[in-house]
């Protein structure tokens, strides 16, 4: 046997590595956490319009991204990256910032939650589909009571499940653009790196972006107080950029449906930061709902995968590394 065989670091390399995973994840649902609240405060007052808000946040954070790529001297996705990257794009950069932008003018930030808060069952659900995970029956059913408590807590924060219809439909389509854009997203990191994954999506999708904001900037000239602005930067340079680092470095490293089972605690932090910044009531039932949520996800996360999770693990590392992970070898063939 070859002295570097995987056999020989067995378990602990593998859970140290989704520790790892799962820290990149919170990091960046914290900084995720804030998204919906700081957009309700850009488009509440109408002084930046929706498609602005949306679509000029990408373009400011497309330029500190081509800055950041030209500046590493990284090298250009090839052949099929390119369309995976276009479908990055059209979820987290396109998707979810104009769809949640248009959705808030009209709904408030705990109600936004309550859809949101299906994001990291669907996420699980399309990382399965999408990717090579599994998990056994009990993620699921945890993935599945984590859902429904945390659309339950957030429920009761905001107008409910009798709010406004065409911006639940507005944001049951952000929850399904990003979805499939982080479960893609988390595959190709481990092929181009977490950082570099977000930066060349932001890149592609720039022309239209700039096109679209454009047309926003001409319909309606933005204007906006300090504080209006200032939520409009962290919004183009956290939660459009330096935000999906940590998430996709969590996502890379794996496994994929366990991380994203993280964000069961955003419609927490988001209803936290709504009260404090938004002034939305805070009450009993949301303190106790928020734990009740929080538990859900502990419990989730620590669900064993099967061991093809190690796979996963696998490939993170080699994305730390900037390479993709080997292919798994074949056992040697047998005569009969």
């Amino acid at each position: 046997m070859n002295d570097k065989s995987s056999a020989t670091p067995p378990a602990p390399t593998a859970l140290s590595t989704s520790r790892a995973g799962l820290l990149w994840g919170l990091l960046g649902v914290a900084a995720f956490s804030l998204t919906v609240p700081l957009t309700r405060v850009t488009v509440e007052g109408g002084a930046m319009s929706p498609l602005f808000t949306g679509s000029g946040r990408a373009v400011v954070a497309a330029l500190l991204a081509a800055a950041a790529l030209a500046w590493t001297g990284q090298r250009l996705p090839r052949g099929a990256q390119w369309g995976r990257l276009a479908v990055v794009a059209g979820g987290v950069v396109v998707g979810f910032p104009v769809l949640t932008s248009f959705a808030l003018t009209f709904a408030q930030a705990s109600h936004g939650a309550v859809v949101i808060a299906l994001l990291p069952a669907a996420t699980a659900v399309t990382a399965a589909l999408r990717g090579s995970e599994r998990p056994p029956a009990s993620f699921w059913t945890m993935a599945a009571v984590g859902a429904v408590a945390a659309t339950a807590f957030a429920a009761l924060q905001g107008e409910g499940p009798g709010g406004p219809h065409w911006p639940d439909l507005l944001l049951f389509g952000a929850v399904a653009a990003a979805a499939v854009g982080y479960a893609e997203g988390g595959l190709l990191a481990r092929e181009l790196g977490a950082w570099q994954t977000v930066s060349w999506a932001l890149v592609l999708s720039a022309p239209l972006m700039a096109v679209l904001t454009g047309v926003a900037v001409v319909r309606q000239p933005p204007s906006g107080t300090p504080v209006e602005w200032a939520a409009f930067a962290y919004l183009a340079v956290v939660s459009m950029f330096l935000g999906f680092f940590a998430w996709y470095r969590g996502l890379a490293i794996g496994p994929m449906a366990r991380v994203g089972q993280v964000q069961l605690v955003q419609p927490v932090m988001t209803i936290g930061w709504a009260a404090l910044l938004l002034h939305e009531q805070l009450t009993w039932p949301t303190v106790l709902g928020g734990a009740a949520v929080v538990a859900c996800a502990a419990i989730a996360v620590r669900v064993r995968l099967r061991p093809t999770a190690g796979a996963g693990a696998v490939a993170g590392t080699a994305a730390e590394a900037g390479t993709a992970a080997p292919p798994p070898r074949r056992p040697p063939s047998v005569s009969r």
